[in-house]
């Protein structure tokens, strides 16, 4: 059991008092030299403060002064996972369930470890030890969640996901799970935007802090997210951020260990006037945190996705709070005030499907920065079979999809599917995946999976081997379909009946590729059937879309970045 120290130092970190606490936990530990306890703090605390490389020290000599307790083993791999370094995380955890099987913890983190390193069998296993041991752990029902999920096995990951959020209403983070698995299934809009509209029951009720005079100065603004990085979101902040108007401060809210920063995070920060570490903060410390910057907006990137503080916002802690770019439907959070779309993503008329205010930026509610790393558009050699594919996430593959991908497979006899996702190195969810497209007549033999690539560039370079992408619904790509057509890739799509089945749509008519976006099934099929079988006119778009992108909407910045800053000032200013 952890000490009275321990539990009273660790409140004041999360508390947001790192400093004093990791001055307590030395002072303590220059005390009592060997003290175990002591050094773990230390380097459990200088992980929460940034300090990696050093936390690390401490934690793996806490291991060596006690070898037999489970739980240094426990903790190191903990730092370790949250550094990426998985290998080495999953023999601390394997260590640390040997010394202590019952450990239900370690055998979580196990879990999430293997699943880092796409051993899905073997994290199944470790979760469903997990499971067993501590049942109603919501953390430990996320990680059977998402292990039973990347198996293949999406409807039982689903039902206890629901089954959980239903018992324990006031568990934030597993709503936010339950929720956001909604997005992928094809159900009633109505009935999905009722189940996030629930989400803010259990919660205060916004008590709103004194709205803020611009007077026609730059605006004050925040950005609250655990994305800012080389992820779907940090690619799509930085056109917004980039082209700020003069003389607007931004303050970053990152809600991410510092171990994960990358170039991408180093370009945001440099956009910063306050860059804030909030990952070790509880909900009222990043709630009082925000207060006290004073912002005119706060503009929030997560939604419901892995990392999001929706709970500190719940009290309404900025005048004017705006979510965008990392949510694919409604928070519903009353606090809240406008959710930026547009109009093909959110036409008029879908009021109703969300509790925000729609702030509508035509022609694409998205701005699109390039990789720095991508090769040249390279067409298939040309002896190359007609190669369908798709680099979505696999749990956006719906049965429907699988149903219409067969068909086109079968309007163009030889034809190919390449499907590229994570997870898809390992046995089970690539055995999963074949057999629903050969419950739909398509042969293992024409399909080829791939999993993670070692770098962004070597990702990109797989879509050389792809003739045309074929979209994702009721969850379309967003990233990847930026990517494909970045390529040289077209991307067919249809237009759905919810934003996250319409977004590709958006992203094709800003860049004038409306012929690509299907009016239904049978469209889909005869449009992606046509363009395969046409490789001249292939081979035309793979050398022109990446000019056809620079000169579009899609890409420009500097016109984004003023829209949604006019409109933002707009908002603070109450004339929306």
């Amino acid at each position: 059991m952890p000490s009275e120290f321990w539990n009273r130092t660790m409140a004041d970190a999360k508390a947001g008092r790192v400093t004093e606490a990791l001055a307590a936990a030395r002072l303590r530990l220059k005390m009592k030299q060997r003290d175990p306890e002591a050094t773990q703090l230390v380097g459990m605390l200088l992980m929460r403060a940034g300090d990696v490389q050093q936390a690390l020290i401490y934690l793996q000599r806490a291991g060596e002064l006690e070898p037999q307790q489970a739980v240094h083993h426990n903790n190191l791999g903990t730092a370790l996972l949250s550094c990426k370094r998985h290998m080495e995380a999953r023999a601390a955890y394997t260590r640390a369930v040997e010394l202590s099987p019952n450990m239900a913890g370690a055998w979580m983190g196990l879990a999430s470890a293997n699943l880092a390193l796409e051993r899905t069998d073997e994290a199944l296993v470790a979760s469903e030890r997990a499971i067993t041991l501590d049942p109603v752990n919501p953390p430990i029902v996320r990680c059977h969640v998402e292990a039973l999920t990347r198996v293949g096995r999406s409807a039982e990951a689903t039902a206890l996901a629901e089954s959980h959020a239903r018992r324990h209403p006031e568990d934030f983070e597993s709503q936010s799970v339950m929720l956001f698995a909604q997005n992928y299934l094809l159900r009633d809009p109505a009935q999905v935007a009722d189940a996030h509209r629930a989400f803010a029951k259990h919660l205060p009720a916004p008590e709103p802090p004194a709205a803020t005079a611009i007077d026609g100065r730059p605006l004050r603004i925040g950005i609250l997210s655990s994305d800012l990085r080389g992820h779907s979101v940090g690619f799509f902040a930085e056109a917004l951020l980039a082209e700020a108007p003069a003389g607007t401060e931004l303050v970053a809210f990152c809600n991410a260990t510092p171990a994960w920063a990358d170039d991408v995070t180093r370009r945001l920060q440099a956009r910063m006037k306050t860059w804030h570490q909030v990952e070790i903060l509880n909900d009222l410390a990043l709630e009082q945190l925000i207060r006290r910057e004073r912002l005119d907006v706060l503009l929030e990137f997560n939604g419901h996705s892995f990392g999001n503080r929706l709970p500190a916002l719940a009290r309404k802690p900025a005048p004017v709070i705006v979510t965008m770019i990392g949510y694919a439907n409604t928070t519903g959070l009353p606090a809240i005030d406008w959710r930026v779309v547009d109009a093909i993503t959110d036409p008029p008329g879908s009021e109703h499907l969300c509790t925000e205010q729609l702030l509508r930026l035509d022609p694409c509610f998205l701005c699109y920065t390039p990789p720095r790393d991508a090769v040249e558009p390279a067409m298939p050699e040309a002896d190359a079979p007609i190669t369908f594919g798709s680099f979505n996430l696999a749990l956006k593959i719906s049965d429907a999809a699988v149903a219409l991908w067969a068909r086109v497979m079968a309007q163009v006899p030889g034809s190919r599917l390449l499907v590229k996702s994570t997870g898809l190195a390992d046995t089970p969810p690539r055995q999963a995946l074949l057999s629903r497209f050969a419950a739909h007549g398509v042969d293992a033999s024409r399909i080829e999976l791939l999993g993670q690539t070692p770098t962004r560039a070597d990702h990109l370079r797989a879509y050389s081997r792809v003739h045309v992408a074929l979209d994702t619904f009721p969850y379309n790509g967003t990233t990847t379909t930026c990517e494909a057509l970045w390529m040289g890739v077209p991307v067919i799509t249809t237009l759905g009946d919810r934003h996250a089945a319409r977004v590709s749509a958006s992203l094709l008519h800003a860049a004038g590729l409306d012929a690509w976006v299907a009016r239904d099934a049978d469209d889909f099929v005869r449009i992606a059937a046509q363009l395969a079988t046409d490789r001249a006119a292939l081979s035309q778009w793979r050398a022109s879309l990446r000019d056809r992108l620079r000169a579009s909407p899609l890409l420009d910045a500097k016109a984004y970045a003023q829209q949604l800053h006019a409109a933002l000032r707009a908002c603070c200013a109450g004339t929306r």
